[in-house]
């Protein structure tokens, strides 16, 4: 099993769309027809960047994959991020809005590196590489399922596991990968829990899973709460109006909604469809669990490529930890990628 669209991002884009088109309705009649203009704002922290990291996103996966790796890199580097670039730890020289254009400032670019190129800065950045003739580089973020957007052409992965990078590449030859392992999961290990801590489980909410349908989602949240006195912690994303009524459907149900802590900071055990907070609590030492009823085989096929146990067998057991942490791993090979 692999990806479903393994080279065609239009056709991605395409199924994307498709899974959000009420949502896309209900912008276009707030603020009118048409697609706002994507912002691109490109900070420098040295005058001949050599490697430029495209941020689409400000999440703590993003921070882990993009962010973290910069701390022990000495290249000099730009950022090109949707508004001001997060705080690196450097001073930046320049800081400015640009456009499609490959700026003066990185004619010297030898490596891109961003989660992908189906975001916006992400594909301009690779854009430019491809002008460039410079390397294109990959961080996995995040947990894999077939829905998951193609790799840039030509692109160096640098992959949680083999087993994900064989599943992402879905039997292209372009593209070539490294296993670096995950500075999110090295991160959690090192947040053991504490013994005796609180004991209730925690259903850990994915209304805006686009891979299944929200209506079996939120089934499965209210019959696994119920059955198991949960509580239902919300996914950040779920703010719209229709998570805010289901939510309201779980309180009347006698459920607990509680999404007010962070999911770095919870205690007990765990229990989700397929979300990586899953592996991150057994990284901690905690009990974590996944659970669908009559999940389709690439749910299952999931489950099994990241070690994650169902609902009423042993806990999720910790996922291997490498020997060398992940951002020193994907800082080698970055600098190996910039020449």
């Amino acid at each position: 099993m692999g990806l479903i669209h393994a080279n065609d991002l239009a056709a991605w884009r395409r199924w994307q769309e498709s899974r959000h088109r009420l949502r896309q309705v209900r912008h276009a009649v707030r603020t009118g027809p048409g697609p706002a203009p994507e912002s691109h704002v490109l900070t420098t922290y040295d005058p001949e960047p050599r490697l430029l990291v495209a941020l689409d996103s400000s999440s703590p996966t993003s921070h882990a994959a993009l962010v973290e790796p910069l701390s022990t890199l000495d290249l000099p580097v730009a950022v090109l991020s949707p508004g001001p670039a997060p705080d690196l730890g450097r001073r930046p020289l320049t800081q400015q809005p640009v456009g499609t254009d490959l700026p003066v400032a990185l004619r010297g670019l030898g490596v891109v590196v961003s989660l992908g190129h189906y975001l916006p800065r992400g594909e301009l950045a690779h854009h430019w590489a491809r002008t460039l003739r410079a390397r294109s580089v990959v961080v996995q973020h995040g947990a894999l399922t077939p829905y998951a957007p193609p790799l840039p052409p030509g692109a160096r992965l640098l992959a949680w596991s083999d087993a994900d990078a064989d599943f992402w590449r879905s039997g292209r030859t372009d593209v070539e990968h490294e296993v670096v392992g995950s500075q999110l999961l090295w991160r959690a290990a090192d947040q053991r829990a504490e013994p005796g801590a609180d004991t209730r489980l925690t259903y850990l909410g994915q209304m805006h899973a686009a891979e299944l349908s929200r209506a079996r989602l939120v089934r499965a949240a209210a019959a696994h709460c119920r059955g198991h006195d949960a509580v239902y912690r919300p996914h950040p994303s779920e703010r719209d109006r229709l998570s805010r009524l289901a939510h309201d459907g779980f309180r009347r149900l006698g459920i607990t909604v509680d999404g007010s802590t962070p999911l770095v900071d919870l205690a007990g055990p765990v229990v989700s469809v397929f979300s990586t907070g899953v592996i991150e609590a057994a990284a901690q030492g905690r009990d974590a669990w996944v659970d669908f009823p009559r999940p389709p085989a690439w749910l299952a096929e999931f489950w099994e490529r990241y070690g994650m146990h169902r609902s009423g067998s042993a806990p999720t057991p910790p996922p291997p930890r490498p020997a060398v942490e992940p951002a020193r791993r994907i800082a080698e090979a970055l600098r190996e990628a910039a020449g």
